[in-house]
């Protein structure tokens, strides 16, 4: 169920391309009450309004901020932050973002136009203006997401089950797996590389099975070291992840690489999400490049 008392401010930004309308519409589906491109300069006061609402109509809100608005309103954006943070709202500032390639294929697909672009700028030239003007808030985000692997389906369900149900004073925790061959999530706070044990790949009869399955997990629990490595993860993020709550933070995102993202990282993730899970973490466990 999705706790509805709590106030909630979730202010999202990124690049353009990237996603920020499909969470904006998820959150919406979600319940919130959103509002797309408000100026930087109107938040504080939007938020002293729908406070005095009591939080009845306005409990849960989404503001989108692109890069429409002027360069000095941006740059004053932490301290907006600051000050939204004192109006009673649990605040939460979201950054959605994906690698120039795939935002350069996304827009000549579907043929829309990039907001810096013109005559003048080509749309790869508008595309690092835009980076570089939304760095600072990058920076400032409680959340990065990453959508250079992620479908609409995907990235709706990570809102979901991440954002939205995220109860009011909790870290919700992303263990993810991946494959080194495709890239690292730069969106991961923790990157573990678990190339080192023994690959099912290089077995005929495993390589069309993934960590999930029965056959792999017999392969891989054969070995003592995967084990090793299990209980030491496990115990490294026992230590730790009680230290980022203890600070408030909101989002913590871990991720577990191989070779391909199949087998090693996915059976992995499996392990260390479900102890986790059953010691009554908020976690989500996704594999990136499994269906690859």
């Amino acid at each position: 169920m999705i706790d509805h008392r709590t106030k909630r401010l979730i202010i999202l930004t990124g690049m353009s391309g990237a996603g920020k309308s499909v969470v904006l519409n998820a959150l919406e589906d979600l319940g919130f009450y959103c509002i797309d491109n408000l100026p930087v300069d109107l938040l504080t006061e939007f938020a002293k309004q729908i406070r005095s609402d009591g939080g009845k109509t306005y409990s849960r809100v989404a503001v989108s901020i692109d890069a429409r608005n002027p360069i000095e309103a941006l740059s004053h954006f932490p301290e907006v932050m600051d000050e939204l943070k004192k109006t009673g709202f649990e605040t939460e500032h979201l950054f959605v973002g994906a690698n120039d390639d795939i935002l350069i294929k996304r827009f000549s697909e579907t043929r829309r136009r990039h907001p810096l672009s013109s005559e003048k700028v080509s749309l790869a030239e508008a595309i690092q203006m835009e980076r570089k003007l939304l760095e600072p808030l990058q920076d400032y985000s409680s959340l990065k997401i990453d959508t250079s692997h992620t479908n609409i389906h995907q990235l709706r369900d990570l809102v979901r089950e991440r954002v939205a149900r995220r109860k009011a004073g909790t870290l919700s925790v992303h263990i993810l797996s991946f494959g080194f061959k495709y890239g690292t999530p730069p969106d991961a706070d923790f990157i573990f590389d678990v190339r080192c044990l023994p690959n099912p790949y290089w077995d005929a009869n495993l390589r069309d099975f993934t960590g999930r399955d029965p056959q792999v997990i017999k392969f891989l629990e054969s070995y003592p070291v995967v084990a090793e490595m299990r209980d030491e993860l496990i115990d490294f993020l026992s230590k730790w992840i009680p230290r980022y709550e203890e600070v408030d933070r909101s989002y913590l995102t871990i991720a577990v690489g191989c070779t391909g993202g199949h087998h090693r990282s996915v059976y992995m993730v499996e392990n260390i999400a479900g102890y986790f899970i059953g010691n009554d973490k908020d976690v989500l466990a996704t594999h990136r490049d499994m269906a690859l």
